[in-house]
């Protein structure tokens, strides 16, 4: 039963997997056999996820890729199965978040957070489900977060957006199911992140998410490996049109 964990064979791509818990899923599949191509912007993060893969016995490569970049989405997809001659994963995990009051936000800052969080998952869900239905099989996985289904103030943008991904991966699985394609979703609470430090190194946000997350912490990034492995895998066959919180216990707590 637990070989249904191994991803052997396996080809993931795993957009904004250079480092945060893009890098730690990344980390995960490879652990699980699965060979991994990490994009992102920046080529130097990008090496060092693919030198950390290495180390631990396992492969990767990496694309530098601007998920708002229609055509450059298009080409990371083709490279991908050109080279590997098949794309079994993708983890949507690319976001962005803009911090300001409505009164002070823009059209262009939100545009911006929908071209990133919701357009790009998209775009690489469609490029990626046509070679996956030609396979017969695949998975999609797309990373929301807590704001997929709670609020904070101003970040409305990010907030929609992630409300969004939980509408598009409901459509997507019940449009790709008969074409052996299984689309969930991730929805990570508070992880000790890179892109985090400046709220962790606010105590008061501190102390309100040890308060309000029952497990009493912020997340280990190497903690959503699990979800994302799982959900790679022939373990979840049967799971399509999941948004998975892996929170603590944030959101459903009073």
């Amino acid at each position: 039963m637990f070989n249904q964990l191994r991803l052997d064979g396996r080809i993931a791509l795993v957009t904004g997997g250079s480092k945060g818990l893009g890098r730690a899923m990344a980390l995960g599949l490879a652990s699980a056999g699965a060979t991994v191509v990490v994009a992102a912007r920046s080529e130097g993060p990008l090496l060092e996820t693919v030198e950390a893969i290495g180390l631990k016995g396992g492969n990767a490569d990496h694309r530098i890729l601007d998920v708002t970049d229609e055509a450059a989405c298009k080409a990371t997809v083709e490279s991908v199965v050109a080279d590997r001659r098949r794309l079994d994963i993708l983890i949507n995990n690319a976001g962005f978040i803009s911090r300001a009051p409505l009164s002070e936000s823009t059209t262009d800052d939100y545009r911006a957070v929908i071209e990133t969080n919701l357009v790009s998952l998209y775009v690489l869900a469609r490029e990626s489900a046509r070679h996956m239905a030609a396979q017969g099989r695949g998975r999609i996985i797309n990373i929301g977060s807590v704001m997929s289904r709670i609020a904070r103030p101003n970040i409305s943008s990010y907030v929609a957006t992630k409300h969004a991904v939980t509408g598009l991966t409901k459509s997507l699985a019940v449009e790709l199911a008969d074409k052996g394609i299984c689309v969930n979703g991730i929805a990570p609470g508070y992880f000790g992140t890179e892109f985090n430090k400046p709220l962790m190194a606010d105590a008061a946000f501190t102390q309100m998410v040890e308060e309000r997350t029952p497990v009493g912490r912020w997340g280990r990034p190497d903690e959503i490996a699990g979800a994302a492995i799982f959900l790679s895998s022939d373990a979840a066959s049967y799971v399509t049109g999941h948004m998975l919180f892996v929170d603590g216990g944030m959101t459903v707590k009073l």
